[in-house]
């Protein structure tokens, strides 16, 4: 199979970037003739287009980056397949979508989505995406991770973490009650948000610390905003006990996958990605959906592909966002700070869990062998 992989490239520490290479990897590595291209460049990717007259373009993105992923690619005759994310919901590009003869999505719920905004999903194939399970592995506890949690503020505390490019987005608000009731029951603990430093983070934050300060767990609460490269990563969730994320909007959850693979018990949200990720009572907890965003109107823009600047009024309302059960959340979150045991049953369940289903080798070759199989194409 000859394919240019299309993604944010060179490769950096974004969760798209990791995508696209960890599927670059697994197909270069089972002899695949590919190349990673990006996907926003036009020079190099027709050059490809024209010289490696490859069989496929696979794009990384969402619904928004059609015109790189999907028009660009077919102008030169090459087939694209898309694998797509979402962010809420799909505005536009719907018949440049649905005429494709293959769609990856990064989990049934993102096809889901795609379904319920009026795109025809017949060929759509849900595929999750695959992380390095040999550089995200359990550690020993030296002094590195030692290191590492006297770096983020822990002493003798059991560590809880949650990172994204901002917390709240990852449920991080939703913890903080959580673990005021916690509190009540069990104080030796420390909650580590760290986050990407960005204006939205950081808008955010200000929220953050005026309803910690409410709950009165400002002391245990700390907070991190600094650029962590991917190499970095597994100490840090090494040095952790609990990682958690409940998030609000998650169409997979790369960091909880990635968590699991390190040997730590998930706490999260029965919704989106994470309900097809983590296996609830074995890897992890699930707690259930308590209320929903519904939104009956929206801006579009013209980077999206309209032709202005409007409010785009819906048919039926959309659900935008889910916030977890704090009750659920508390009760979890104390059952694992109180056990230990179950700590490390959960961590041993959840490493072979990530390492069964989402090393990037797994899912590319199941990339691979229903590209080939689709299009009749050789090995």
């Amino acid at each position: 199979m000859k394919a240019v992989i299309l993604y944010p490239y060179p490769a950096e520490s974004d969760g798209l970037s990791i995508q696209g290479d960890m599927l670059y990897r697994g197909l270069l590595e089972q002899g695949h003739d590919v190349l990673p291209c990006n996907r926003e460049g036009s020079t190099q990717k027709e050059f490809y287009f024209k010289n490696l007259k490859p069989d496929v373009a696979i794009g990384i993105g969402y619904w928004a980056n059609a015109p790189h992923l999907i028009q660009h690619p077919l102008k030169f005759g090459v087939t694209p397949v898309p694998w797509f994310n979402a962010d809420g919901w799909i505005a536009n590009y719907h018949k440049d979508i649905e005429n494709l003869p293959l769609v990856f999505t990064t989990s049934d719920w993102v096809k889901e989505t795609y379904k319920r905004d009026g795109v025809d999903v017949k060929n759509f194939v849900p595929l999750h995406i695959g992380i390095d399970t040999g550089l995200f592995k359990p550690l020993p506890k030296d002094d590195k991770i030692k290191g590492i949690r006297e770096m983020l503020g822990i002493k003798d505390e059991l560590m809880i973490l949650t990172a994204g490019g901002d917390v709240t987005s990852k449920g991080a608000q939703e913890m903080f009650r959580a673990l005021a009731k916690v509190n009540e029951k069990f104080k030796n603990w420390k909650y580590i948000c760290k986050s990407w430093p960005s204006d939205n983070a950081s808008e955010w934050h200000m929220e953050e610390d005026k309803i910690i300060k409410e709950l009165g767990i400002q002391d245990k609460v700390i907070f991190i905003d600094d650029v962590f490269s991917n190499d970095f990563m597994p100490y840090v969730l090494n040095a952790c006990d609990i990682y958690a994320a409940p998030s609000r909007l998650e169409g997979f959850g790369m960091i909880q996958v990635e968590a699991m693979s390190c040997g730590k018990p998930v706490i999260s949200i029965n919704a989106m990605g994470p309900k097809e990720t983590i296996v609830h009572g074995k890897t992890g907890f699930l707690a259930n959906v308590a209320d929903k965003v519904i939104l009956n109107q929206e801006w579009v823009y013209p980077w999206m592909g309209f032709s202005e600047e409007k409010i785009l009024k819906f048919d039926e309302p959309k659900v935008f966002a889910y916030r977890a059960n704090i009750d659920e959340l508390a009760e979890y979150t104390l059952k694992l700070l109180t056990d230990a045991e179950l700590r490390n049953k959960m961590g041993e369940e959840a490493r072979k869990h990530a390492v069964a289903n989402f090393d990037y080798w797994v899912v590319s070759k199941k990339a691979a062998d229903i590209i080939i199989e689709k299009f009749g194409l050789r090995e």
